[in-house]
């Protein structure tokens, strides 16, 4: 079992910034690839941003490309979204999810691992 606990969601103003943060523990090696996915009220959950374990290979949504950023760190078993010019279409429950094998899948349902989520509110 792998556990994800996320961390960092909260209030910002349009073209703001925050940054969440995503600890996983447990079998870990078992879901290498770790990804971002969000929800907002009445909508499908959607992809955000995906990365590999050894950081080779990320995938960004196009309405995030150059403004979110994905680092990992696999020492302290972490993955952060750096999120930058947020726009109030951002709102949304932020997912951290993990998955096998490793690549990068756009999909939710690829995803074996899931956090509670933390919301995120970007205020206009």
């Amino acid at each position: 079992q792998v556990q994800l606990v996320e961390s960092g969601g909260g209030l910002v103003q349009a073209g703001g910034s925050l940054r969440l943060s995503c600890a996983a523990s447990g079998r870990i090696f078992s879901r290498p690839t770790m990804g971002w996915f969000r929800q907002a009220p009445g909508k499908d959950r959607e992809f955000v941003a995906g990365i590999t374990k050894s950081g080779g290979s990320t995938n960004y949504a196009d309405s995030v490309k150059g403004r979110f950023n994905l680092p990992r760190d696999n020492a302290k078993n972490t993955v952060n979204l750096q999120m930058t010019s947020l726009k109030p279409e951002a709102t949304a429950v932020y997912y951290c999810a993990a998955k096998s094998p490793d690549y990068v899948s756009l999909h939710s349902y690829d995803y074996n691992s899931w956090g509670q989520g933390t919301q995120v509110t970007v205020s206009s």
